[in-house]
């Protein structure tokens, strides 16, 4: 699905070079690497404080431990998400409320949303699903009218712009009270292992955050909140440090993939390509189809093994069904529009080193199934 050794060849010698200044310093913990990609990061986004951290889930923890909420408050989630953004939600004792997602887009729909807020409601945290951002500005109306707080799951958009009805552009991870991000490997910007980030212009909350991912001190061995040990390692920053400065052309050349599968999937009446929203560029994290037949959905993706093509299914089971949430008592039929996407959805692979020959395979390939 990626071609993450083609994509180191092409920066190795930036990479080991980075690498080694870590190395001859042995700064492995917060070290220089980890504060200047810390303010290359800050640059990048146009956000005041970026906080790093172990990897995305821990950040979407971190944000909401930063709150007082209730036990049980309520926090409205899409289901149609990795598991991630709702399982922090369930560990610190909050309730995940799942909202219905566009059929199109795939991100948080907002009527439903407006449907599913209550006087226990607290935040809302969108998710920017597969590479493009949710409809963010009809998001932040909403809970400003319910002064709710709004954490943006960014784990698979980074670099995206959102665009406002005034012109106003601002990037995937900065419209809300915080967001998170993901570097795990295969995303658009990843490390080499694993590693995150929180974002937000809010000072005071900057200040609890770093203080939270380090123990809740904000001087050593002076604890002013519970906290966690969740840090971003020199050497992986190391490596974000290089990997960003051509995330641009990354993005830049996972777009031109999507537009050569879309421009031949589009002729066809059995898939639909992924919909592009007016108001936010696509960054193509996943290159994800609807296929009109979900009864042929495991048959396609067996037929592509047979031809040595990767593909993927994200997410075949809707959180609100899986079994680890089944305490919150939904039920099949409660959320069609997720649970129908679930059953057709199908990804194919995308990434920065794609070839033309590897490309026409695939969806040679994939047309071949329907003869």
């Amino acid at each position: 699905m990626v071609d993450l050794i083609g994509q180191y060849a092409k920066i190795k010698d930036e990479v080991k070079e980075e690498l080694n200044k870590v190395l001859d310093n042995a700064s492995f913990i917060n070290g220089p690497a980890v504060h200047a990609f810390q303010a290359d990061l800050e640059n990048y986004l146009k956000v005041k404080h970026v906080i790093p951290c172990a990897n995305g889930t821990d950040a979407l923890q971190i944000i909401m431990m930063a709150y007082d909420f209730p036990k049980g408050a309520e926090v409205l989630v899409p289901s149609f998400t990795y598991v991630a953004t709702v399982e922090v939600i369930a560990l610190l004792g909050f309730k995940p409320v799942f909202v219905e997602v566009d059929p199109h887009s795939f991100n948080m729909d907002v009527e439903d949303l407006k449907a599913k807020i209550t006087d226990h409601s607290v935040a809302i945290v969108p998710v920017h699903l597969y590479g493009q951002c949710a409809d963010m500005e009809a998001i932040l109306a909403v809970a400003k009218e319910h002064d709710l707080k709004v954490f943006e799951d960014t784990a698979q958009a980074i670099g995206a712009d959102y665009t406002f009805a005034n012109g106003q552009k601002q990037k995937a991870g900065t419209l809300g009270h915080a967001g998170a991000t993901s570097f795990f490997p295969s995303k658009n910007l990843g490390a080499y292992g694993d590693g995150g980030a929180i974002m937000t212009h809010d000072d005071d909350l900057a200040a609890k955050l770093r203080m939270i991912v380090n123990h809740g001190q904000s001087e050593r061995y002076y604890h002013d909140s519970i906290g966690v040990n969740s840090r971003l390692d020199s050497l992986q920053a190391a490596v974000l440090k290089v990997k960003l400065k051509h995330l641009d052309t990354y993005n830049a050349a996972r777009y031109a993939v999507a537009q050569k599968y879309t421009a031949a999937f589009e002729k066809t009446e059995v898939i639909i390509p992924p919909f592009e929203s007016a108001f936010s560029n696509h960054v193509y994290h996943q290159y994800t189809v609807k296929l009109t037949n979900a009864a042929e959905r495991d048959a396609l993706n067996a037929h592509l093994a047979e031809r040595g093509v990767p593909s993927m299914i994200y997410y075949p089971v809707p959180n609100h069904l899986q079994k680890a949430y089944a305490y919150y008592g939904y039920k099949t039929g409660d959320m069609p529009l997720t649970e129908d996407l679930c059953a057709r959805v199908i990804s194919f692979p995308i990434h920065t080193e794609m070839d033309t020959e590897q490309q026409d395979h695939i969806i040679a390939s994939v047309l071949s199934f329907w003869g």
